[in-house]
């Protein structure tokens, strides 16, 4: 058996994670009017959840970084 270390990137997200992701993504589907079937909801939610899990866990900052990813600071 493997005695890797995993990286708290490896640790699976808990309810309380998801809930700031959802927020965010709450957010951008307002501010830019998306639909939940938009694919710019998926392409935005996949960057919000790679950005939480690189450790960027402040409700603000992550809404900043994903507007400005969209485009929009």
């Amino acid at each position: 058996m493997s005695q890797r270390k995993f990286s708290d990137r490896d640790q699976p997200m808990r309810s309380e994670d998801l809930a700031i992701c959802q927020q965010v993504l709450e957010a951008v589907k307002a501010e830019f009017q998306l639909e939940d079937d938009d694919e710019e909801v998926t392409r935005s939610a996949a960057i919000t959840i790679e950005l939480y899990r690189q450790g960027v866990h402040n409700f603000e900052q992550l809404k900043v970084l994903v507007f400005a990813a969209r485009g929009r600071i």
